[in-house]
């Protein structure tokens, strides 16, 4: 009897622990502090929405991800449903195969004032050059023209060094910030602890 009273309240005492614990985990401040604010935030960073808007939500993305791609109208109607309130900086988190020349592209295509038009071709076609395991990053070059993008400025704006450190820089800025999976976001600086989309919009309304 005593062995079972025993369990029992052992089971018990885990139970309120891991209740606890998970009370304190989402209710304690996540928030980015000290040193990572810098790596969060970047002047060369592309801002859409009221760049003076006290709301900041920041998304490290990468042009391969799918899941980058589902969430880009998302967010982008919650801008342009609080089109004062709100602001998006985009940051690059390049992980996949070839995603650093795709990102290369998105750069020299921003010289030719085509940034998002660059993104949104980009993710239209990305079931055809991202196809995981045997990317085709060749094939892009197919789909930037539909935009109006020169193709021969583009290649060599590519070559640019301020590009390659703009896009060094960013992935330094991911391991400073533990950003391991795309896309990652932070509201004014308070990461999303929970993935999705009820669980970003919540965020996001929270710090409007």
């Amino acid at each position: 009897m005593k062995k079972q009273t025993l369990i029992i309240a052992s089971l018990f005492t885990l139970v309120l622990l891991f209740v606890g614990g998970s009370y304190l985990y989402k209710n304690a401040d996540h928030s980015v502090t000290g040193e990572k604010t810098t790596a969060l935030m970047r002047p060369h960073a592309y801002v859409l929405g009221n760049p003076n808007a006290k709301t900041t939500i920041v998304e490290f993305f990468d042009p391969a991800c799918g899941t980058c791609k589902s969430f880009y109208p998302f967010v982008k109607n919650i801008l342009k449903q609080n089109p004062d309130k709100l602001k998006l900086v985009l940051r690059y988190a390049p992980f996949h195969t070839d995603s650093y020349y795709v990102v290369q592209m998105i750069e020299a295509a921003r010289l030719q004032g085509k940034y998002l038009e660059a993104i949104e071709v980009i993710y239209k076609y990305q079931d055809k050059w991202a196809s995981h395991g045997t990317p085709n990053i060749g094939l892009i070059w197919g789909f930037l023209p539909e935009v109006g993008i020169d193709i021969d400025k583009l290649k060599d704006d590519m070559k640019k060094p301020e590009i390659d450190a703009l896009i060094k820089q960013d992935i330094a800025d991911t391991k400073t910030l533990g950003v391991n999976a795309t896309p990652e976001f932070f509201v004014n600086g308070k990461p999303l602890t929970k993935f999705g989309y009820k669980e970003l919009q919540a965020l996001i309304e929270s710090e409007l």
